[in-house]
């Protein structure tokens, strides 16, 4: 008897992984996809954040903050580095502080290491 409801639980249990695996993949999406009902473009974002800070922009991106949608923006003025929120529905600076370290840039190194490592290996 034993023998029998062995495999029928572990038939269970691997369908119900499977079923919530699909779940996370539909409620999942990526925050860029949330542009669409921006107001401004990334652009505009960025011009934004350049007049703000007096600076040059390095990257920009729009993400999910706390929820909501902002654009992201990367500016550098010398030798310093702000990060800058923009509003998306209105172009307005929502904030701009200095960028100690890379915050959130971890999978980059990682990929710059990964992609350092195979060109030592040829």
């Amino acid at each position: 008897m034993k023998a029998k409801l062995y495999p029928t639980a572990a038939l269970t249990i691997l369908s119900l992984a499977g079923l919530g695996g699909a779940q996370a993949a539909t409620t999942m999406q990526n925050d860029a996809l949330g542009i669409a009902d921006a107001g401004i473009s990334l652009t505009q974002a960025v011009t934004a954040a350049e007049q703000h800070v007096g600076g040059k922009a390095s990257s920009a991106e729009y993400e999910l903050d706390q929820g909501r949608g902002v654009f992201e923006v990367e500016v550098v003025k010398g030798s310093e580095v702000m990060d800058v929120q923009v509003d998306p529905t209105n172009g307005k600076v929502l904030s701009a502080e200095n960028d100690k370290v890379d915050q959130g840039d971890d999978e980059d190194h990682e990929c710059e290491s990964e992609s350092e490592a195979e060109e030592a290996n040829d």
